[in-house]
């Protein structure tokens, strides 16, 4: 069984925010909250209320999910929008701040399928 989250419009570039799902991937559930909740960047945060938003998904799809026995099968992360402002600078110039916001995806997937899944390719 799988559960999908996204999350749109997160403000924060989506470079930084791989840093961050790249130390998840294909962890499982428990160990990725972990990672999560001791990790240092501003990012770990909005990435563990989305794995929580995914385990509800799960439960509410299922009834009682094993959050044990499921993995982080996929996570990724797309720009999204810039917010683009003025700053004034020297001379009567002004430089563009770009304000980047991202897309992050977030999938989870039961170990057992995960096992199917390879064999039968």
């Amino acid at each position: 069984m799988e559960a999908v989250a996204k999350v749109r419009n997160l403000r924060g570039s989506a470079r930084k925010a791989r840093l961050v799902l790249d130390l998840i991937r294909g962890k499982s559930v428990p160990e990725a909250q972990k990672i999560l909740l001791f990790s240092k960047k501003r990012v770990a945060s909005d990435v563990a209320k989305l794995l929580n938003s995914a385990i509800a998904n799960a439960t509410m799809k299922e009834g009682k999910a094993d959050i044990d026995n499921m993995l982080v099968s996929k996570v990724f992360a797309d720009d999204g929008p810039i917010m683009k402002r003025h700053r004034p600078r020297a001379q009567g110039r002004a430089t563009i701040i770009r304000k980047r916001t991202c897309h992050i995806t977030l999938e989870i997937l039961d170990k057992v399928e995960e096992v199917n899944l390879g064999t039968e390719s």
